[in-house]
């Protein structure tokens, strides 16, 4: 390969890498999935082969590189607008811990062992499993934790005199992209009328108009509109 021919090729898989990157988002390295990991090697793995395989055609590279990129996008597309294709090309959070104690069909479901609990939870600064109430493993790999009532850190809203009982133990998702989960409804023992009539409260008429809810631990409902946007 010419020296000429080997700079055109560096330049080129330089320009056509960053214009990819730059339309792919700017999603953070500990917040995509395996599947954007393994897409990610896989265009390095194009570009490097534009680069260094003199017989590797050049416009077959780039149009390697731009083929894959949009099936990135299209599955990145596809996981913004349907939650049920998001469950498949992602998965669901999986809670390893509940109410201080380990669940192990979950740890087996996510082929995660105790070492490696153990340490994603000293990375939370959690040396023993008993200061747990609840950890869920992430999509993304990461370990989402909260700890036992006695083991939080004291906050500005602890230090009021006056407290309000919580009435569920966790945060939990009842709506998502304007459905109704009706799973987590019927594990809080609540029904579509209550949401209704939360809703309403709200100023809201349809569940639809609403792109995410939760039901926090004292019995509020925090609501999060479709179509809104930073000022």
């Amino acid at each position: 390969m010419e020296t000429s021919e080997l700079l055109l090729r560096v330049f080129i898989g330089f320009v056509v890498l960053f214009c990819l990157t730059r339309i792919m988002g700017r999603k953070e390295i500990s917040q995509i999935t395996f599947f954007n990991f393994v897409s990610a090697i896989a265009i390095g793995s194009i570009a490097a082969s534009l680069v260094t395989i003199n017989n590797f055609k050049i416009i077959h590279g780039v149009l390697a590189l731009i083929g894959w990129s949009v099936f990135t996008l299209a599955m990145d597309f596809i996981d913004l607008k349907s939650k049920k294709a998001r469950k498949i090309t992602t998965g669901d959070p999986i809670i390893v811990i509940k109410e201080g104690k380990i669940v192990e069909s979950a740890l087996q479901k996510s082929r995660l062992d105790l070492d490696s609990l153990n340490a994603m939870l000293r990375q939370k600064d959690i040396f023993s499993v008993k200061d747990v109430d609840y950890a869920i493993f992430e999509t993304n790999g990461k370990i989402s934790v909260m700890k036992t009532v006695d083991k939080q850190s004291v906050t500005k809203s602890d230090l009021n005199i006056t407290s309000k009982q919580t009435s569920f133990p966790i945060s939990t998702e009842i709506i998502a992209d304007g459905i109704l989960v009706t799973k987590n409804l019927k594990k809080l023992n609540l029904d579509r009328t209550w949401v209704d009539q939360k809703l309403s409260q709200s100023g809201i008429s349809s569940i639809e108009d609403v792109f995410y809810a939760e039901v926090q631990q004292d019995g509020t409902l925090y609501i999060d509109r479709k179509d809104t946007h930073l000022q």
